[in-house]
């Protein structure tokens, strides 16, 4: 009888990297002023999306990301706290829903049924979303005259 042996899972390290950095670019696009503004809205859909700056040192910025829908009741709410390191222009996931201090990668099976490579996966997630947002989203505060 042939038994497939399972092969060791391995963590690309320059992959993560790489999406890190791109969702560092893709979260200031979103909130450029988020070093004089503490809180940004905007609306993707009925959904309104607010991004918010929970602390600020000198190298990096907590954001918490939140996206309420119009029925929550039916289609849930989103949050996902995240670390903006300037200095190596990278953002990363801290927390996601109510998963906090994610390991970069986890023995399967486990107790809590992560995935080997959850942290990717949540910083993917996280790509996608922003990336969503970009293509997606309107201010929910009208313009003011003089503003474009």
């Amino acid at each position: 009888m042939f038994k497939a042996r399972k092969q060791n899972f391995k963590l690309d390290l320059a992959e993560l990297h790489a999406l890190c950095e791109a969702n560092y670019a893709r979260l200031l696009r979103l909130f450029p002023e988020y070093e004089t503004t503490n809180q940004r809205e905007f609306r993707v859909g009925p959904a309104l999306v607010r991004i918010e700056v929970l602390e600020r040192c000198r190298y990096t910025t907590m954001f918490r990301l939140h996206q309420q829908q119009a029925h929550d009741q039916w289609l849930g709410s989103l949050r996902v706290d995240v670390r903006a390191y300037h200095d190596a222009a990278m953002l990363e996931v801290g927390s996601f829903q109510s998963h906090h201090r994610i390991q970069p990668r986890y023995q399967y099976p486990n107790a809590s049924m992560f995935q080997e490579d959850e942290k990717f996966q949540q910083n993917r997630f996280l790509a996608d979303w922003l990336e969503h947002c970009l293509g997606n989203g309107h201010s929910a505060a009208p313009l003011q005259a003089g503003q474009r």
